[in-house]
């Protein structure tokens, strides 16, 4: 027994490479359907396809793929099979006519890439385009891909040949036909009368009863039906594919739901609904969960002589998909599906969650990827959170840092007073990252309860937290922070902070203050007498940025004799206060 020789060794290689490739390309164009080109797993995979080709071209000068219903072939052995036709890329092609495709080196730089998103494209055409895959195909003017086409309406057609006795058939043979059939009835006639009854009644029943119709009695050539008529036809078929048929089997469910008041049908046909909406779920049809749970909520208004019981399912059902654990695994679903569900199908499931989902979902914002679903849920929880502010406020009561901070965002993105007494507890006992998103979403809120929780941040231990309050208050003009800021300025409690709190202290003890402050501001600019020396730079520009802040002729007076003073902070404060009184 002899081993493979070098040509089968040859040859099974090649298969190999091939073979790898088509997987390749299979998982490039699912790439291709389910990310955008500059998402980082669509330019793996499109890299992998290219590094895929290097092996092929050293095993054959052309790559030359003959296409039939399900398969790939090269060089007579099957190198791709997807026997599912709604998966296939054979079948793509097929359809269409192309029965041979072969790539040439240096298709795999960008032709590859182009013929995977004509695919792509071909698949998910409507039926009413006025493209089609050879069109597409066409528009792209491959150089270094080639295929070939058969004319779909002669393929596979057997050509009509004329018999024998249709060639011979001639004036003559007709005679000698009629001849015969002459000669035939003469012998019939002659019959006794017994007989001839005999044969008539075998011919009736041979024919069938009279006004019986006869499907031989009509054209069946498969084109006795004219245009208009094939084409409502087609309608038709399609109309009739493209029914949802889960749609109305649910529809039904609840009309027998709603009209049956026998208790016993009733709880079937809840029990039956309990067990389809988790199946639903799993399946990704969001469209027909968040059908179901709006027609409960009209057999809730609408059925007759409903038990208590029944009602209470009922009911129940709804607040089972805004429980935190129901909700977090459909969220991680979403987040981590490879076939997202249409905008619409999202927008109509996330309507129906309850406000007790408020918090769950501020919990899963942060962790999702998925822009789409985070932008939706979002938008769900803006509504829910405008309908039902106190659940808002429940959200605010948690110990999960990513929670408030959601809850907070969200706050601030609709400037809610009625939650505003919430988040001044939050400034009392939260963390530091908290606490400065409390401070921008009571600034963003701008009501005087929203300035009169900021005073409480004022002496806070951050120092963001601090200079975020009492810009906001200076921002606002709120008069009641003017004590603990004057304090500030005028105490000790400063001594230490930078140069940016300071500016921030200052300036809204001027904006505040008014032309009574310049009392205050000015002998800290000038720094007369004997402690001249020991007085802050820093201060003294503070004091000439607060000055800018107070229109009186009295501090341009003021600013204009510090222009010139030996300190450069000071000067260049002096100046730039001296520029915004104009």
């Amino acid at each position: 027994m002899t081993g493979p020789t070098t040509q089968d060794r040859d040859q099974a290689k090649g298969v190999s490479v091939v073979e790898h490739l088509m997987q390749v390309l299979v998982r490039g164009l699912r790439a291709v359907q389910l990310y955008l080109p500059n998402n980082p797993v669509y330019q793996r995979a499109i890299e992998n396809v290219r590094r895929a080709t290097e092996p092929v071209w050293e095993e054959c000068a052309e790559l030359e793929l003959k296409v039939s219903e399900t398969d790939f072939a090269w060089d007579d052995h099957v190198v791709l099979s997807q026997p599912n036709k709604s998966d296939s890329i054979a079948w793509v092609l097929y359809k269409d006519g192309v029965r041979r495709v072969t790539m040439t080196p240096g298709a795999e730089d960008d032709e590859i890439v182009r013929f995977l998103n004509v695919i792509h494209k071909a698949r998910t055409l409507p039926p009413e385009a006025p493209d089609d895959l050879l069109t597409l195909l066409w528009a792209q003017d491959f150089q270094l891909i080639r295929y070939v086409v058969v004319e779909l309406t002669l393929d596979d057609v057997k050509p009509i040949t004329r018999s024998d006795a249709d060639t011979d058939l001639s004036s003559g043979s007709v005679g000698a036909a009629v001849a015969a059939e002459e000669e035939e009835s003469a012998v019939e006639a002659k019959q006794p009368e017994s007989l001839q009854q005999s044969v008539r009644a075998d011919a009736e029943e041979e024919e069938g009863p009279t006004g019986v119709i006869r499907m031989e009695e009509f054209d069946s050539t498969l084109y006795f039906l004219d245009d208009e008529e094939i084409g409502y036809l087609k309608k038709e078929i399609e109309r009739e594919y493209d029914q949802d048929l889960r749609a109305n089997v649910l529809s039904m469910l609840f009309d027998l739901l709603e009209l049956q008041t026998y208790s016993t049908v009733r709880a079937e046909l809840i029990s039956i609904l309990e067990s389809f909406i988790p199946y639903l779920l799993a399946v990704g049809d969001f469209r027909s969960v968040a059908g179901i749970l709006k027609q409960i909520r009209l057999v809730l208004e609408r059925a007759r002589e409903l038990l208590p019981e029944h009602r209470e399912t009922l009911e129940n059902l709804p607040a089972k998909l805004s429980e935190p654990d129901t909700l977090g695994q459909l969220l991680q679903s979403l987040d981590e599906a490879h076939v997202h569900p249409s905008k619409e199908e999202l927008t109509e499931l996330f309507r129906e969650l309850r406000p007790e989902a408020l918090e769950a979902v501020f919990e899963w914002l942060p962790r999702l990827t998925n822009e789409r679903v985070r932008s939706l849920l979002d938008a769900a929880a803006q509504r829910l959170a405008q309908a039902h502010p106190r659940h808002l406020a429940d959200a605010l009561q948690s110990d999960d840092e990513a929670v408030l901070l959601e809850t907070v965002r969200l706050v601030s993105q609709l400037k809610l007073p009625p939650v505003v007494p919430v988040l001044g507890e939050l400034l009392q006992r939260a963390g530091s990252r908290v606490k400065r998103a409390v401070v921008e979403a009571l600034a963003t809120i701008g009501t005087p309860g929203a300035m009169q929780q900021l005073e409480k941040a004022i002496d806070d231990a951050d120092r963001d937290v601090r200079v975020g309050a009492v810009r906001a208050m200076a921002e606002q003009g709120h008069r009641g922070a003017f004590p603990a800021i004057e304090a500030a300025v005028t105490g000790r409690s400063l001594r230490d902070a930078d140069l940016t709190e300071k500016t921030v202290f200052f300036e809204a003890y001027g904006a505040l203050a008014g032309p009574a402050g310049i009392a205050t501001l000015e002998p800290m600019l000038r720094a007369r007498g004997f402690m001249r020396r020991k007085v802050d730079p820093q201060i003294r520009a503070c004091a000439a940025m607060a000055l800018g802040k107070i229109a009186s002729p009295e501090v341009k007076v003021i600013l204009k004799a510090a222009a010139a003073d030996k300190a450069p902070l000071v000067r260049n404060a002096v100046n730039k206060a001296l520029r915004e009184l104009g």
